[in-house]
Protein backbone atom coordinates (compact mmCIF):
# COMPACT_ATOMS: atom_id res chain seq x y z
CA UNK A 1 0.00 0.00 0.00
CA UNK A 2 1.76 3.55 -1.09
CA UNK A 3 0.94 7.71 -0.73
CA UNK A 4 -0.10 8.29 -4.21
CA UNK A 5 1.51 11.73 -3.49
CA UNK A 6 4.93 10.64 -2.14
CA UNK A 7 5.13 6.87 -3.69
CA UNK A 8 6.21 5.41 -0.13
CA UNK A 9 5.69 2.08 1.26
CA UNK A 10 3.89 2.41 4.48
CA UNK A 11 6.45 -0.29 5.65
CA UNK A 12 9.26 0.80 3.87
CA UNK A 13 11.59 0.76 6.65
CA UNK A 14 11.43 -2.79 7.83
CA UNK A 15 13.44 -3.44 4.93
CA UNK A 16 16.57 -2.42 6.29
CA UNK A 17 17.75 -5.82 8.92
CA UNK A 18 18.60 -3.90 11.61
CA UNK A 19 15.21 -1.83 11.85
CA UNK A 20 12.97 -5.05 11.44
CA UNK A 21 15.20 -5.89 15.05
CA UNK A 22 14.76 -2.29 16.40
CA UNK A 23 10.65 -2.53 15.89
CA UNK A 24 10.10 -5.90 17.11
CA UNK A 25 12.19 -5.93 20.23
CA UNK A 26 10.52 -2.57 20.48
CA UNK A 27 6.57 -4.47 20.04
CA UNK A 28 7.13 -6.51 22.32
CA UNK A 29 8.59 -4.26 24.90
CA UNK A 30 5.97 -1.79 24.68
CA UNK A 31 3.13 -4.23 25.20
CA UNK A 32 5.07 -5.29 28.21
CA UNK A 33 5.35 -2.07 29.24
CA UNK A 34 1.80 -0.56 28.68
CA UNK A 35 0.82 -4.10 30.26
CA UNK A 36 2.62 -3.43 33.34
CA UNK A 37 1.41 -0.07 33.67
CA UNK A 38 -2.16 -1.48 34.20
CA UNK A 39 -1.52 -4.67 36.11
CA UNK A 40 0.81 -2.19 38.21
CA UNK A 41 -1.72 0.73 38.65
CA UNK A 42 -4.20 -1.37 39.55
CA UNK A 43 -1.98 -3.60 42.39
CA UNK A 44 -0.93 -0.37 43.98
CA UNK A 45 -4.41 0.95 44.40
CA UNK A 46 -6.07 -2.60 45.49
CA UNK A 47 -3.31 -2.98 48.14
CA UNK A 48 -3.67 0.81 49.35
CA UNK A 49 -6.88 2.44 47.60
CA UNK A 50 -4.81 5.24 47.61
CA UNK A 51 -4.52 7.56 44.04
CA UNK A 52 -1.26 9.24 45.75
CA UNK A 53 0.24 5.92 46.16
CA UNK A 54 -0.44 5.08 42.49
CA UNK A 55 0.79 8.62 41.67
CA UNK A 56 4.30 7.74 43.59
CA UNK A 57 4.93 4.42 42.06
CA UNK A 58 4.44 6.04 38.34
CA UNK A 59 6.25 9.37 39.50
CA UNK A 60 9.33 6.58 40.57
CA UNK A 61 8.69 4.83 37.01
CA UNK A 62 8.96 8.49 35.41
CA UNK A 63 11.38 10.27 37.26
CA UNK A 64 14.67 8.10 36.18
CA UNK A 65 13.93 10.35 33.04
CA UNK A 66 15.28 13.19 34.59
CA UNK A 67 18.11 11.20 36.51
CA UNK A 68 19.15 8.60 33.97
CA UNK A 69 18.26 10.21 29.87
CA UNK A 70 21.04 12.82 30.05
CA UNK A 71 23.80 9.57 30.94
CA UNK A 72 22.36 6.91 28.49
CA UNK A 73 22.59 10.15 25.81
CA UNK A 74 26.20 10.60 27.14
CA UNK A 75 26.86 6.91 26.31
CA UNK A 76 25.12 6.37 23.35
CA UNK A 77 27.93 9.28 21.66
CA UNK A 78 30.48 7.35 23.53
CA UNK A 79 29.91 3.92 23.16
CA UNK A 80 27.91 1.43 20.74
CA UNK A 81 24.10 2.74 20.84
CA UNK A 82 23.22 -0.87 20.45
CA UNK A 83 24.40 -2.21 23.02
CA UNK A 84 22.71 0.47 25.31
CA UNK A 85 19.46 -1.04 24.30
CA UNK A 86 20.49 -4.80 24.92
CA UNK A 87 21.33 -3.70 28.59
CA UNK A 88 17.86 -1.81 28.87
CA UNK A 89 15.47 -5.19 27.89
CA UNK A 90 17.97 -7.33 29.90
CA UNK A 91 17.59 -5.07 33.01
CA UNK A 92 13.78 -4.96 32.01
CA UNK A 93 13.10 -8.54 31.71
CA UNK A 94 15.40 -9.38 35.03
CA UNK A 95 12.47 -6.57 36.63
CA UNK A 96 9.47 -8.09 35.64
CA UNK A 97 10.47 -11.74 36.94
CA UNK A 98 11.48 -10.12 39.93
CA UNK A 99 8.21 -8.44 40.32
CA UNK A 100 5.76 -11.65 39.17
CA UNK A 101 7.90 -13.78 41.74
CA UNK A 102 6.93 -11.34 44.64
CA UNK A 103 3.29 -10.82 43.95
CA UNK A 104 3.28 -14.89 43.13
CA UNK A 105 4.51 -15.77 47.21
CA UNK A 106 2.41 -12.97 48.47
CA UNK A 107 5.61 -10.40 49.46
CA UNK A 108 4.62 -7.73 47.68
CA UNK A 109 4.77 -4.58 49.25
CA UNK A 110 4.42 -0.95 48.54
CA UNK A 111 7.99 -0.13 48.98
CA UNK A 112 8.69 -2.55 46.20
CA UNK A 113 6.55 -1.18 44.07
CA UNK A 114 8.23 2.21 44.16
CA UNK A 115 11.27 0.84 44.08
CA UNK A 116 11.07 -1.51 41.34
CA UNK A 117 9.52 1.04 39.17
CA UNK A 118 12.25 3.44 39.47
CA UNK A 119 14.40 0.45 38.54
CA UNK A 120 12.40 -0.25 35.41
CA UNK A 121 12.06 3.27 34.62
CA UNK A 122 15.30 3.50 34.83
CA UNK A 123 15.79 1.00 31.89
CA UNK A 124 13.04 2.16 29.88
CA UNK A 125 14.89 5.81 29.74
CA UNK A 126 17.52 3.82 27.87
CA UNK A 127 15.00 3.95 25.12
CA UNK A 128 14.61 6.95 23.73
CA UNK A 129 18.14 8.34 23.87
CA UNK A 130 19.81 5.45 22.65
CA UNK A 131 16.80 4.57 20.08
CA UNK A 132 16.30 8.08 18.50
CA UNK A 133 20.53 8.10 18.38
CA UNK A 134 20.67 4.59 16.55
CA UNK A 135 17.67 4.79 14.02
CA UNK A 136 18.98 7.53 11.87
CA UNK A 137 21.91 5.38 11.34
CA UNK A 138 20.45 2.35 10.16
CA UNK A 139 17.74 4.01 7.52
CA UNK A 140 18.02 6.81 4.93
CA UNK A 141 17.05 10.26 5.90
CA UNK A 142 14.44 10.80 3.64
CA UNK A 143 12.78 7.38 5.29
CA UNK A 144 13.31 8.71 8.62
CA UNK A 145 9.66 10.24 9.45
CA UNK A 146 8.64 6.51 7.59
CA UNK A 147 10.89 5.20 10.23
CA UNK A 148 9.71 6.81 13.17
CA UNK A 149 6.20 6.61 12.56
CA UNK A 150 6.95 2.68 12.60
CA UNK A 151 8.98 3.31 15.61
CA UNK A 152 6.95 5.06 17.87
CA UNK A 153 3.67 2.62 16.62
CA UNK A 154 5.78 0.46 19.13
CA UNK A 155 5.31 2.69 21.86
CA UNK A 156 2.00 4.26 21.34
CA UNK A 157 0.42 1.22 19.44
CA UNK A 158 1.00 -1.11 21.86
CA UNK A 159 -0.88 0.71 24.66
CA UNK A 160 -3.85 -1.42 22.38
CA UNK A 161 -1.42 -4.74 22.59
CA UNK A 162 -0.40 -4.66 26.20
CA UNK A 163 -3.50 -3.50 27.84
CA UNK A 164 -5.76 -6.16 25.53
CA UNK A 165 -3.26 -9.09 26.60
CA UNK A 166 -3.86 -8.72 29.87
CA UNK A 167 -7.86 -7.59 30.15
CA UNK A 168 -8.98 -11.49 29.89
CA UNK A 169 -6.22 -12.13 32.86
CA UNK A 170 -7.62 -8.94 34.79
CA UNK A 171 -11.49 -10.92 34.89
CA UNK A 172 -10.13 -12.91 37.18
CA UNK A 173 -8.53 -10.03 39.82
CA UNK A 174 -9.92 -10.23 43.15
CA UNK A 175 -10.40 -14.70 42.79
CA UNK A 176 -7.92 -14.78 45.81
CA UNK A 177 -8.97 -18.43 46.67
CA UNK A 178 -6.87 -19.67 43.42
CA UNK A 179 -3.63 -20.55 43.58
CA UNK A 180 -2.17 -18.58 40.63
CA UNK A 181 -4.40 -15.42 40.67
CA UNK A 182 -5.09 -13.37 36.53
CA UNK A 183 -2.23 -10.96 38.12
CA UNK A 184 0.22 -13.59 38.51
CA UNK A 185 -0.12 -14.66 34.43
CA UNK A 186 -0.19 -11.07 33.59
CA UNK A 187 3.43 -10.36 35.40
CA UNK A 188 4.74 -12.83 33.96
CA UNK A 189 3.44 -12.66 30.57
CA UNK A 190 5.26 -9.28 30.93
CA UNK A 191 8.49 -11.30 31.50
CA UNK A 192 7.77 -13.58 28.07
CA UNK A 193 7.49 -10.20 26.23
CA UNK A 194 10.57 -8.83 27.56
CA UNK A 195 12.49 -12.22 26.97
CA UNK A 196 11.04 -11.70 23.18
CA UNK A 197 12.51 -8.24 23.04
CA UNK A 198 15.96 -9.08 24.62
CA UNK A 199 16.69 -11.86 21.58
CA UNK A 200 15.46 -9.58 19.02
CA UNK A 201 17.61 -6.44 20.61
CA UNK A 202 20.69 -9.01 20.25
CA UNK A 203 20.23 -9.68 16.42
CA UNK A 204 21.34 -5.87 15.33
CA UNK A 205 24.59 -5.89 13.91
CA UNK A 206 24.56 -1.45 13.48
CA UNK A 207 27.89 -0.24 16.17
CA UNK A 208 27.35 2.86 15.65
CA UNK A 209 28.41 5.94 17.97
CA UNK A 210 28.60 9.36 18.29
CA UNK A 211 31.98 11.62 19.07
CA UNK A 212 33.05 12.62 22.19
CA UNK A 213 35.74 15.23 22.81
CA UNK A 214 35.22 16.00 26.69
CA UNK A 215 36.11 12.81 29.03
CA UNK A 216 33.78 13.44 31.91
CA UNK A 217 30.22 13.32 31.84
CA UNK A 218 29.13 16.25 33.18
CA UNK A 219 30.81 17.99 30.25
CA UNK A 220 29.38 15.92 27.43
CA UNK A 221 25.97 16.73 29.24
CA UNK A 222 26.34 20.69 29.28
CA UNK A 223 27.93 20.13 25.30
CA UNK A 224 24.23 18.36 24.69
CA UNK A 225 22.31 20.99 27.04
CA UNK A 226 24.34 24.29 25.81
CA UNK A 227 23.42 22.70 21.79
CA UNK A 228 19.69 22.54 22.52
CA UNK A 229 19.24 25.67 24.36
CA UNK A 230 21.61 27.64 21.46
CA UNK A 231 19.86 25.94 18.76
CA UNK A 232 15.97 28.22 18.38
CA UNK A 233 13.94 24.95 16.62
CA UNK A 234 15.45 22.27 18.27
CA UNK A 235 14.74 24.43 21.92
CA UNK A 236 11.54 25.71 20.74
CA UNK A 237 10.26 22.19 19.81
CA UNK A 238 11.54 20.41 22.88
CA UNK A 239 9.73 23.50 24.90
CA UNK A 240 6.48 22.35 23.33
CA UNK A 241 7.08 19.10 23.40
CA UNK A 242 7.20 19.39 27.44
CA UNK A 243 4.67 21.35 27.89
CA UNK A 244 2.35 18.37 26.14
CA UNK A 245 3.35 16.13 27.81
CA UNK A 246 2.80 18.08 30.70
CA UNK A 247 -0.51 18.92 29.82
CA UNK A 248 -1.91 16.10 28.08
CA UNK A 249 -0.17 12.94 28.71
CA UNK A 250 -0.02 12.56 32.47
CA UNK A 251 -2.85 10.70 33.27
CA UNK A 252 -1.95 6.99 34.55
CA UNK A 253 -2.24 7.72 38.11
CA UNK A 254 -5.68 8.44 37.95
CA UNK A 255 -6.93 5.72 36.12
CA UNK A 256 -7.81 3.55 38.80
CA UNK A 257 -9.89 6.43 40.38
CA UNK A 258 -11.56 6.71 37.08
CA UNK A 259 -12.36 3.30 36.76
CA UNK A 260 -14.15 2.96 39.97
CA UNK A 261 -15.60 6.30 41.24
CA UNK A 262 -16.54 7.48 38.19
CA UNK A 263 -17.10 4.71 36.10
CA UNK A 264 -18.17 2.41 38.29
CA UNK A 265 -15.87 -0.89 37.19
CA UNK A 266 -12.36 -1.99 38.30
CA UNK A 267 -9.60 -2.99 36.53
CA UNK A 268 -11.09 -4.59 33.54
CA UNK A 269 -12.21 -0.77 32.68
CA UNK A 270 -8.36 0.71 33.25
CA UNK A 271 -7.57 -1.71 30.36
CA UNK A 272 -10.40 -0.32 27.68
CA UNK A 273 -9.21 2.96 28.82
CA UNK A 274 -5.65 1.89 27.84
CA UNK A 275 -6.81 0.10 25.02
CA UNK A 276 -8.60 3.05 23.44
CA UNK A 277 -5.61 5.03 23.78
CA UNK A 278 -3.44 2.16 21.47
CA UNK A 279 -6.41 2.50 18.98
CA UNK A 280 -6.26 6.20 18.73
CA UNK A 281 -2.38 5.87 18.21
CA UNK A 282 -1.70 2.85 15.77
CA UNK A 283 -4.57 5.25 13.54
CA UNK A 284 -1.87 8.44 13.81
CA UNK A 285 1.52 6.27 13.46
CA UNK A 286 -0.31 4.46 10.31
CA UNK A 287 -1.34 7.47 9.15
CA UNK A 288 1.93 9.44 9.45
CA UNK A 289 3.82 6.44 8.19
CA UNK A 290 2.35 6.56 4.36
CA UNK A 291 3.50 10.63 4.31
CA UNK A 292 6.51 12.61 3.75
CA UNK A 293 4.83 15.71 2.57
CA UNK A 294 6.26 18.88 4.69
CA UNK A 295 2.90 20.64 4.05
CA UNK A 296 0.78 17.81 5.26
CA UNK A 297 3.24 17.02 8.40
CA UNK A 298 3.22 20.33 9.62
CA UNK A 299 -0.54 20.87 9.35
CA UNK A 300 -1.29 18.05 11.52
CA UNK A 301 1.14 18.66 13.66
CA UNK A 302 -0.94 21.04 14.74
CA UNK A 303 -3.96 19.70 14.26
CA UNK A 304 -2.70 16.90 16.61
CA UNK A 305 -1.76 19.08 19.64
CA UNK A 306 -5.28 20.65 19.24
CA UNK A 307 -6.59 17.08 19.62
CA UNK A 308 -4.52 16.23 22.11
CA UNK A 309 -5.41 19.69 24.39
CA UNK A 310 -9.37 18.74 23.45
CA UNK A 311 -9.91 15.39 23.97
CA UNK A 312 -8.49 14.77 27.87
CA UNK A 313 -11.22 17.40 28.35
CA UNK A 314 -14.26 14.93 27.27
CA UNK A 315 -12.17 12.38 29.64
CA UNK A 316 -12.09 14.37 32.75
CA UNK A 317 -15.34 15.33 33.00
CA UNK A 318 -17.42 12.48 31.57
CA UNK A 319 -18.80 9.30 33.82
CA UNK A 320 -20.36 7.42 31.09
CA UNK A 321 -18.32 4.92 29.65
CA UNK A 322 -18.57 5.09 25.85
CA UNK A 323 -17.53 8.89 25.78
CA UNK A 324 -14.69 7.88 28.04
CA UNK A 325 -12.97 5.14 25.79
CA UNK A 326 -14.12 7.64 22.83
CA UNK A 327 -12.00 10.15 24.54
CA UNK A 328 -9.46 7.85 25.29
CA UNK A 329 -9.27 7.01 21.58
CA UNK A 330 -8.58 10.95 20.70
CA UNK A 331 -6.20 11.36 22.96
CA UNK A 332 -4.39 8.71 21.98
CA UNK A 333 -4.82 10.12 18.25
CA UNK A 334 -3.71 13.53 19.06
CA UNK A 335 -0.53 12.36 21.59
CA UNK A 336 0.96 9.98 19.41
CA UNK A 337 0.66 12.14 16.20
CA UNK A 338 2.62 14.39 17.56
CA UNK A 339 4.44 13.05 19.46
CA UNK A 340 5.76 10.85 16.17
CA UNK A 341 6.45 14.25 14.48
CA UNK A 342 8.21 16.08 17.60
CA UNK A 343 10.59 13.28 17.62
CA UNK A 344 11.09 13.53 13.46
CA UNK A 345 11.95 16.90 13.53
CA UNK A 346 14.32 16.76 16.77
CA UNK A 347 15.87 13.44 14.88
CA UNK A 348 16.22 15.29 11.79
CA UNK A 349 17.82 18.67 12.42
CA UNK A 350 20.45 16.07 15.73
CA UNK A 351 23.73 16.31 13.73
CA UNK A 352 25.10 12.46 14.31
CA UNK A 353 28.14 13.47 16.46
CA UNK A 354 26.08 15.01 19.30
CA UNK A 355 22.88 12.94 18.62
CA UNK A 356 22.43 10.95 21.80
CA UNK A 357 23.43 13.95 24.01
CA UNK A 358 20.64 16.14 22.33
CA UNK A 359 18.08 13.10 22.91
CA UNK A 360 19.06 12.56 26.16
CA UNK A 361 18.23 16.74 27.25
CA UNK A 362 15.34 16.50 25.40
CA UNK A 363 14.04 12.88 26.98
CA UNK A 364 14.96 14.57 30.29
CA UNK A 365 12.35 17.15 29.76
CA UNK A 366 9.79 15.23 28.50
CA UNK A 367 9.86 13.03 31.14
CA UNK A 368 10.34 14.89 34.49
CA UNK A 369 7.67 16.87 32.82
CA UNK A 370 5.15 13.73 33.20
CA UNK A 371 6.83 11.91 35.97
CA UNK A 372 5.52 15.21 38.32
CA UNK A 373 2.41 16.11 36.86
CA UNK A 374 1.33 12.15 37.44
CA UNK A 375 2.74 12.59 40.95
CA UNK A 376 0.39 15.31 41.73
CA UNK A 377 -2.11 14.23 39.51
CA UNK A 378 -2.60 11.34 42.15
CA UNK A 379 -1.81 13.51 45.17
CA UNK A 380 -4.88 15.43 43.80
CA UNK A 381 -7.41 12.91 43.40
CA UNK A 382 -6.85 11.79 46.91
CA UNK A 383 -8.81 14.62 48.20
CA UNK A 384 -10.62 15.63 45.13
CA UNK A 385 -11.98 14.81 42.06
CA UNK A 386 -9.18 15.04 38.89
CA UNK A 387 -10.99 14.89 36.54
CA UNK A 388 -11.56 18.62 36.76
CA UNK A 389 -7.51 19.13 36.77
CA UNK A 390 -7.12 16.99 33.91
CA UNK A 391 -9.95 19.34 31.92
CA UNK A 392 -8.32 22.22 32.92
CA UNK A 393 -4.76 20.96 31.94
CA UNK A 394 -6.11 20.02 28.10
CA UNK A 395 -7.58 23.39 27.81
CA UNK A 396 -4.55 25.44 29.22
CA UNK A 397 -2.64 23.48 26.24
CA UNK A 398 -5.01 24.03 23.66
CA UNK A 399 -4.74 28.07 24.38
CA UNK A 400 -1.13 27.59 24.58
CA UNK A 401 -1.32 25.98 21.02
CA UNK A 402 -3.09 28.79 20.09
CA UNK A 403 -0.51 31.29 21.07
CA UNK A 404 2.04 29.46 19.38
CA UNK A 405 0.91 30.60 15.97
CA UNK A 406 2.80 33.61 16.45
CA UNK A 407 6.21 32.39 16.76
CA UNK A 408 8.74 32.19 13.57
CA UNK A 409 9.66 28.84 13.89
CA UNK A 410 6.43 26.90 15.06
CA UNK A 411 4.58 28.99 12.46
CA UNK A 412 6.93 27.73 9.64
CA UNK A 413 6.43 24.12 10.69
CA UNK A 414 2.87 24.18 10.99
CA UNK A 415 2.74 25.37 7.60
CA UNK A 416 5.15 22.86 6.54
CA UNK A 417 7.95 25.92 5.34
CA UNK A 418 10.26 25.00 8.38
CA UNK A 419 12.45 22.20 6.15
CA UNK A 420 14.02 19.32 8.43
CA UNK A 421 14.78 16.81 5.84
Amino acid sequence: MTNSVNNINYFSSLKYPDFQKIWLAGLFAGSSHWALIVIRGWVVYEISESSMLVGLVTFSAMIPMILVTPLIGYLADKFQRRKILQSMFLINFIHNLGLGMLYFLDLIEPWHLIVLAFIQGSARAARMPSGQSLVPNIVPKTYLLNAVALDMSTVHATRLLGPLAVAPLLAFVGRNGESITGIDLAFFMCTGFYALSLFFSLMIKNTSTGQINSESFMQGFTEGLRYVHNTKPIFIVTGITTLHCMLTMSFESVLPFFSVNKLGSEGLVVSFLMMCVGVGALIASIFLAGTRDEKIKGRFFYIFAIISGIAPIFLGLSSNLIISLIAALFMGLGQAGFMIISHTIIQTLSPNHIRGRIAGVYAMYLGGSMALFNFLNGLYADFFDPGYSIAIQGMAFVLIVISTRKNFILRSIYSGKLQTN
